[in-house]
């Protein structure tokens, strides 16, 4: 059988992409350390060789997410293979997404991992980009790694930026941490929540932050029981509070009572590192009893997770 056109991905290509949702900053480790938790998108990629573009979506998205050219895993996809050289007629496209969209926990970045991967899948393996080139160009189209780069590689990855390269290692997570999450209906954009910090702070509040940020990696690899100060933030939380009041209360409320509660990435949802399962339940409990005083526990959902540390994984499929 003849190969495909020069520049044309093969069709009859079957690829499906899982990848894990994310929690960035974590307190104090703003725009450089991401947590990735087991909450899953997962999308199936096809090419026909035929004409247009088929989307479906299941889960989050479905009915207000576009189903043509414009969705961001296809618009990622093609952006992977034009860099390359090469295009990608007639793609079809599954979605099924679970993880939250607007609410800080890495939808967005999960959708241009999910892309990238399946782009780069895609394409014939000589072309294929390898770990570091995978990382730099997902951080290049999300704006930043503290989300992909956990998306990527699973578990703690702290990240920077070096030589106008983006670049990021893994970092170990002790085995008794459990994140719960509490995950408003409200949706918060990262636009938004940017918008609202300064464009500088005091040097005391930044030595601060450097000293709770090492003192969290310590915590999330080695001793959970400093995860409560570790995980103070000097930089971006307070600046935040007032665009996501109940998540900032809710989050005040779990640290007053002993647990290392951060918001979410830019937020709103509210992410509280236990350490272990009687932790766990505790945050729990708080969290119900909170949100049923206040008379808004319908608005919220309470999200007992995992550790992932596998990251993004990649099937290729018997061509069909």
């Amino acid at each position: 059988m003849a190969g495909p056109a020069a520049g044309t991905v093969a069709a009859g290509q079957d690829i499906t992409v899982r990848v894990p949702a994310t929690s960035a900053n974590l307190g104090p480790g703003f725009d450089s350390l991401g947590l990735a938790v087991g909450l899953y998108d997962t999308v199936r990629v096809r090419t026909s060789g035929g004409p247009g573009t088929a989307v479906r979506i299941t889960g989050e998205g479905a009915g207000t997410l576009p189903t043509d050219d414009t969705h961001l895993v296809v618009r990622t996809i093609r952006n992977t293979v034009e860099s390359a050289g090469f295009s990608a007629p007639g793609l079809r496209l599954d979605a099924e997404n679970v993880i939250p969209h607007g609410r800080g926990l890495g939808s967005s970045a999960s959708a241009i991992v999910s892309g990238v991967l399946a782009g780069n899948a895609l394409l014939p393996p000589e072309h294929r980009l390898d770990a570091a080139a995978l990382l730099d160009l997902c951080s290049r189209l999300e704006g930043h790694p503290d989300n992909v780069a956990p998306a990527l590689a699973g578990g703690l990855a702290v990240s920077w930026e070096e030589g106008g390269t983006f670049r990021s290692v893994t970092s170990p997570v002790h085995a008794d941490i459990i994140p719960v999450a509490a995950v408003p209906a409200s949706e918060l954009s990262t636009e938004s929540a940017r918008g609202l910090l300064p464009a500088q702070v005091p040097h005391p509040a930044a030595a601060a932050n450097a000293g709770r940020a090492a003192l969290l990696i310590h915590a999330l690899a080695s001793d959970p029981a400093l995860l409560l100060p570790g995980t103070v933030d000097f930089l971006h939380q307070g600046y935040r509070a007032g665009a996501m009041r109940p998540s900032a209360e809710l989050m005040g409320h779990l640290r007053s009572r002993g647990l290392a509660a951060v918001i979410s990435g830019a937020g709103p949802t509210v992410m509280a590192l236990a350490n272990g399962p009687e932790q766990a339940r505790q945050a729990e409990q708080l969290i119900a009893e909170y949100l049923s005083a206040a008379g808004t526990a319908q608005l919220w959902r309470v999200l007992r997770l995992s550790v992932d540390r596998d990251g993004a994984r990649v099937e290729e499929h018997q061509r069909y």
